[in-house]
């Protein structure tokens, strides 16, 4: 059998001891030469262990591999051009967060890697703990800890070395965050055109490069020609948009996420026995992210956001809700006598009361996410991520699986399409099952138009804020069954980045809830008012016997007509079941329409307010909530809004991202019998209690 030999890179800071390190290795087996076209010294050596030669080079000691200076050209140009099979980053422990910078670097050339945690007596001697195997596990790369002064953990090292060279497993890409890791998904096929930009590295490596304005990858690719010049164009425009978006050159930025990415790590794998972090970020972090204060801080924030949406929006609220009732009552003056009543209908009954019954709620939303966005772009929406981490942990899932939790507050489709990231089948397939339970932007207008119809001012952020910690406690409890049950495994390890605190640019919230809120607009105006139009239909055909109407006063006439409509049938069909969990015929109709996206619901309740309105005026739609609803039925129906089956979108989605039908079906018909259920016990229990 043919000896194995492998080729490694040391790498490292300057003084991490790589030089103690590569002669503890290799011992007198070494030479010295220069690298060629600079006069930067090269050193080799070699050793053996376990029938395997392995090959050392030791590159020069640099912070960072932005290729400014003749050494990080040749520590880059090492791996770009002859491919070792392995690199070995050797980090100062006693100056942890600092040495893993270079480290993540290397990890980004998507090269097989061992970290050595070299100086782990200095480390120890100032208080400082390492959980090296769930540490390893996150990073994706074996460490060993030594003391290469002392020769200590040499023997694990070269027994390391050689395996992680033999496996060849590469470490997992890092993530810059939604905005950067877009820009280098549009750049990477442009990369892949270039023939010979990223050598033997990935063109995802490339890409970052020219966001980061590396000069050697620049100009290579300039003197590339041809496809180049597209390239170079878009790479341009990506540091535009990330500029704009965060006010910070995008090399300051992309450092800002691996320190980010850095933090997230050794926050949760090292501890400190006395006083150790010096940057005011660091103390503030001691603050947030720890267990007595960070989650009381957590859900303080959390209430004064919910407060804000009620408070700043209810005056623009009623000029929109007063601006589509007056628009109402003109059509009704103005509309021509020879014209047909039912279209007058359609228009005020249907559209204006269906699509503007939503758009009473767009400054609520438009707070919510513009608040949600502050709190990402100054860094704290990480830090209740990292918070949220544990638990997740305790429920079988990883903080990765939080992150589409947090898109899911936005719209529940882009956040299952987000469980794309997570390594794990099964954790990916549990996230998606529960992630309908996270109430999503569609079930604001529906909380919002109970709570401020039927709770008294002080008590509505309150209310608010407990359906979104029940769908996130129910999704805990959710996903704690599927890991035990149908999706048993192992939790994959990952990294909750903990960026920078930045003062956020009003450009970028002002992009983030420009979009969500078109999104929302654009809603209101296709299914929506598609939806409209379907239930207006519903509730107006068919029409009674005008003779059965004869005599009655003209409000039961319209009730009458109501109960005979389709949308009057179903609802009465299905009303024995529905009042005992809260509902009445109105909203358990309303429920149906609910599928084709859940702001229909509200819609529907517009429509039905201004159906049973003709007659004694145009009442808003808050007052006829509290003649038909108590405060217990309408916490118990926004609870059945927040468990039961997802829209059809979502359903759909579900579909093509499991690969069939059985999981979609599933997550429907259990979410609705759970929705039932606990609307049901809560509904019933408050009457035994009232």
């Amino acid at each position: 059998m043919t000896p194995k030999t492998f080729t490694v890179a040391l790498a490292g800071n300057p003084n991490a001891g790589k030089s103690t390190l590569f002669n503890a290795l290799t011992g007198s087996r070494q030479h010295v030469g220069n690298y060629p076209g600079v006069t930067v010294e090269k050193l080799e050596g070699e050793f053996t262990e376990g029938g395997a030669t392995v090959r050392v080079l030791d590159l020069p000691g640099t912070y960072s591999l932005t290729a400014m200076s003749d050494d990080e050209l040749v520590a880059r140009g090492v791996v770009l051009n002859q491919t070792p099979d392995l690199i070995v980053s050797i980090v100062d422990s006693s100056n942890l967060e600092r040495n893993l910078y270079l480290a993540v670097q290397y990890m980004e050339l998507s090269v097989p890697m061992v970290l050595v945690f070299n100086k782990m007596d200095l480390a120890l001697r100032r208080g400082m703990t390492v959980n090296i195997q769930h540490l390893s596990a996150l990073l994706g790369a074996d460490i060993v800890p030594t003391v290469a002064s002392e020769g200590e953990g040499i023997a694990a090292l070269k027994a390391t070395i050689v395996r992680a060279a033999a496996a060849g497993k590469k470490p997992a890409p890092v993530s810059y965050g939604p905005e950067i890791d877009s820009e280098l998904e549009r750049m990477t096929p442009l990369v892949d055109s270039v023939p010979g930009l990223a050598g033997n590295l990935p063109a995802r490596w490339a890409a970052l490069k020219l966001i980061e304005n590396d000069a050697e990858v620049a100009a290579r690719a300039a003197g590339a020609g041809g496809a180049a010049s597209s390239l170079l164009a878009e790479a341009a425009a990506a540091c535009r948009r990330i500029e704009k978006h965060f006010g910070d050159p995008p090399e300051l930025v992309v450092a800002e996420r691996r320190y980010g990415f850095i933090s997230g790590a050794c926050q949760e794998c090292v501890r400190f026995a006395a006083e150790a972090r010096h940057t005011w970020s660091d103390r503030v972090d001691e603050v947030l992210t720890s267990g007595v204060f960070g989650i009381p801080v957590f859900f303080a924030l959390m209430y004064v956001l919910f407060k804000a949406t009620f408070t700043l929006a209810a005056p623009l609220s009623d000029l929109i809700e007063a601006a589509m009732a007056g628009v109402g009552e003109l059509v009704i003056r103005f509309w021509p006598a020879s014209a047909p009543g039912v279209l007058k209908s359609l228009i005020v009954d249907g559209i204006l009361a269906g699509v503007g019954g939503v758009l009473v709620f767009t400054p609520n939303i438009a707070i919510l996410f513009a608040s949600i966005a502050v709190l990402e772009e100054s860094g704290y929406m990480a830090r209740g991520a990292f918070l949220m981490d544990r638990f997740m942990h305790k429920v079988g899932l990883h903080g990765r699986s939080f992150i589409p939790m947090i898109v899911g507050f936005g719209c529940t489709v882009p956040a299952i399409m987000a469980t794309r990231s997570l390594g794990s089948r099964r954790t990916r397939m549990a996230t998606i099952m529960v992630l309908p339970l996270i109430s999503c932007g569609a079930r604001f207008p529906i909380y919002s138009m109970f709570t401020a119809a039927l709770f008294p001012p002080h008590w509505r952020a309150q209310v608010m804020m407990s359906l979104y910690v029940i769908g996130i406690a129910l999704a805990g409890l959710g996903a704690r069954v599927l890991r035990s049950t149908v999706f048993k495994g192992e939790t994959a390890p990952f990294v909750m980045e903990l960026p920078p605190y930045r003062a956020p640019t009003l450009n970028a919230i002002a992009r983030h809830t420009g979009e969500r809120l078109r999104l929302f607009v654009r809603k209101a105006a296709t299914v929506i008012l598609a939806a409209s139009v379907a239930i207006w239909a519903l509730t107006s055909f068919p029409r009674p016997d005008p003779g059965a109407l004869e005599g009655l006063p003209p409000e039961k006439a319209r009730q009458a007509e109501l109960e005979n409509s389709a949308a009057g049938r179903i609802g009465r069909a299905i009303e024995p079941a529905m009042r005992l969990a809260g509902f009445d015929w109105r909203t358990s109709t309303a429920l149906i329409g609910a599928f084709a996206a859940k702001e229909v619901f509200v819609a529907h309740l517009g429509i039905l307010n201004a159906h049973e309105a003709a007659d004694r005026g145009k009442e808003g739609l808050s007052a006829r909530l509290r003649e038909h609803y108590t405060p217990l039925q309408a916490y118990c129906i926004m609870l059945f809004c927040l468990i039961s089956l997802p829209c059809v979108a979502t359903f759909a989605v579900v579909r093509a991202e499991s690969g069939g039908w059985k999981w979609a079906a599933a997550q429907a018909l259990v979410l609705t019998l759970l929705a039932y259920a606990v609307s049901f016990i809560v509904y019933q229990t408050g009457l035994l209690l009232s």
